[in-house]
């Protein structure tokens, strides 16, 4: 099923539809936003009228960031996982074998 969100960033709304979960693009959304805001409101500080594409591409910057960062370690728990369950999937074979051998 289609939804559509609307939200407002940098003054201006923004419609988008999305076939997932209405509660998740609104988090998306909410996301998205608050990290706008937070970026627009570290830039003021410094370098007042700062062009609005500009907040949008740091905001981008970091979002992808932050996806990277999860990525790698989503990565690196899949190696770990991987490993411990080659390990214990050969000790349960050791086990077995050592217990048919006894028989």
């Amino acid at each position: 099923m289609e939804n559509f969100v609307t939200i407002e960033i940098l003054g201006q709304p923004f419609t988008f539809k999305t076939e997932s979960e209405l509660s998740e693009a609104r988090a998306v959304a909410d996301y998205l936003k608050s990290q706008v805001n937070r970026i627009e409101d570290q830039i003021i500080k410094h370098s007042p009228g700062i062009n609005k594409r500009t907040v949008l591409l740091l905001t981008a910057l970091n979002i992808t960031g932050e996806y990277f960062a999860l990525k790698k370690k989503h990565e690196d728990l899949v190696k770990v996982v991987s490993e411990r369950s080659r390990r214990l999937i050969n000790e349960v074979e050791s086990q077995l074998a050592f217990h048919e051998e006894r028989k």
